[in-house]
């Protein structure tokens, strides 16, 4: 396992090197799949709490099991609409607000 000698790192230059500059293609293509990676945990841990499978899941929303398998791997980002019909088939509740 490699350490960085408990020194301190500027994140964003770590996140620039590997990913390049914000702004860029490449920097938002990394951003992205971060998202819909992070999409992804949230659902398959909401599906787990409410202990159901991928295919009960996808029965509940009219899909398959294998694109709950992919969403929930970062492979497939839902539509919003999708997102609300699968978190109301785990019985989760979305709040939105706005900060200013």
């Amino acid at each position: 396992m490699q350490t960085n000698n408990h020194q301190l790192a500027d994140y964003d230059a770590v996140l620039d090197a590997k990913f390049g500059a914000k702004g860029t293609a490449s920097r938002l293509e990394a951003e992205e799949k971060a998202y819909a990676f992070y999409t992804g945990q949230i659902i398959e841990d909401a599906r787990k709490k409410a202990k159901i499978s991928q295919a009960e899941l996808a029965r509940r929303i009219g899909s398959n099991r294998s694109y709950i398998s992919r969403v929930e791997s970062g492979q497939t980002e839902p539509k919003v609409s999708t997102f609300y019909r699968i978190m109301n088939a785990l019985g989760c509740k979305i709040e939105l607000s706005m900060s200013l």
